[in-house]
């Protein structure tokens, strides 16, 4: 591919990553309000994320599968079409359970990430896709910083669910609007001899797990996800009752974490890769999780909470672009999609049970106890993400 056009493929692609998180970052700091709303528990409110993840879980490898099959373009545009339709049904939503349903439907659309890595893996070469990979996480921190503050900025909790109708109608223009710049500019770049073969699922599975890289680093993002995945769920109850915020200072906080995010991905993560490696960079961005998570449990105010809380956004921002970029060395070319579709489907998995769990930790233990057990799951997937220090060096 000439260097322009892969530019502006490059370029297209960011503005509709950017588009459909900023959608999906202007909603997730509201679940928790939105969900008190209709007076849910505790436990009500961290599954309604985890019913996204059932969603996302089911979808993730299927989309996948399919993009390698039929190209991305076609993928992107249904998926992404849905997901501006189904948050329109969620701003009416009448009912809990009826909001557990729409954000099933709502994850098993969303379960698309794959399929966006394949098209950007599609049109960058191989030695240069961290760096790839750290853009694309650069735009999804870039929209999820812009979401959030949109949303904190639009809700009107006094007014009860419907003071959340008109943020979650914006996050639905966010995705259409993705959905049409996909129609109107992304072309197809899958590479030559890309399979059309239909294989058995678990053999697949199997290939993938059986890998000495792709395994630990599945392994890696799924034990991260499941710690991280439950202060995400519980972070909104959590800060309401340490100091009393609500959506506008949710929103706001994570629209500075989120513009912080996207400078560490976008310019320091190519920097440190090309220095340390993905593998060893990998390592220092769950060292510092650990960090961040560790402060934001034991934070006595909300500076040293957000101080912990820049430690977690660096660290996450060299960890997960680098699992991406493992993965696609790692993977044949014609298996981008479905070895990256495995690696989310693990990480949807991982949503399902880490809010159920912290929401009972919440509940019967303490407020803090989600960041304790983080804390925790950090632990096994630094011993994993050696191992991979170990092996990655047989990629090159």
């Amino acid at each position: 591919m000439p260097p322009s056009e892969e530019r502006r493929a490059l370029i297209v692609l960011l503005a509709v990553i950017y588009l459909m998180i900023a959608g999906f970052g202007l909603v997730i700091p509201l679940l928790p309000f939105f969900a008190l709303a209709f007076d849910a528990p505790a436990w009500q409110v961290t599954l309604l994320f985890s019913a996204f993840s059932v969603g996302q879980f089911v979808g993730e490898p299927f989309w996948g599968k399919l993009s390698d099959r039929i190209g991305r373009k076609p993928v992107l545009i249904v998926t992404i079409s849905m997901v501006g339709l189904t948050y329109v049904a969620f701003a009416f939503a009448p009912n809990i359970w009826v909001a557990f349903a729409l954000r099933f439907v709502n994850g098993v659309f969303a379960g698309n990430i794959s399929t966006l890595q394949g098209a950007l893996a599609d049109i960058t070469p191989p030695d240069r896709r961290a760096g790839r990979m750290g853009l694309m996480a650069a735009a999804f921190s870039a929209g999820f910083s812009t979401g959030p503050a949109i949303g904190g900025l639009l809700a009107q909790p006094s007014r009860g669910a419907l003071g959340f109708q008109l943020p979650l109608l914006v996050a639905a223009g966010f995705a259409l609007a993705s959905a049409l710049a996909v129609i109107l500019f992304v072309r197809e770049h899958r590479p030559e001899g890309a399979s059309t073969v239909k294989r058995v699922q678990t053999a697949r599975i199997r290939e993938g797990f059986a890998h000495p890289i792709i395994s630990r680093v599945v392994i890696i993002s799924c034990i991260v996800v499941i710690g991280f995945a439950g202060i995400e769920a519980t972070y909104g109850l959590w800060t309401e009752q340490r100091f009393g915020w609500g959506p506008r200072q949710i929103g706001l906080a994570f629209m500075v974490v989120g513009l912080m995010g996207a400078f560490f991905q976008g310019y320091l993560n190519g920097r440190l890769v090309q220095r340390y490696g993905e593998a060893m960079t990998l390592t220092g961005g769950l060292t510092f999780i650990l960090l961040g998570v560790a402060t934001q449990g034991l934070s006595p105010t909300w500076h040293v909470a957000m101080l912990g809380f820049l430690f977690v956004c660096f660290g996450q921002s060299i960890c997960f672009p680098n699992v991406s970029a493992l993965i696609s060395r790692a993977a044949p070319p014609d298996r981008q999609g479905e070895m990256l579709g495995l690696n989310t489907s693990a990480m949807a998995l991982a949503r399902i049970g880490g809010p159920v769990v912290a929401g009972q930790l919440f509940s019967v233990v303490s407020p803090g106890a989600p960041f304790a057990f983080s804390a925790l799951m950090i632990l096994p997937a630094l011993w994993f993400a050696w191992a991979v220090v170990q092996r990655a060096p047989k990629l090159a």
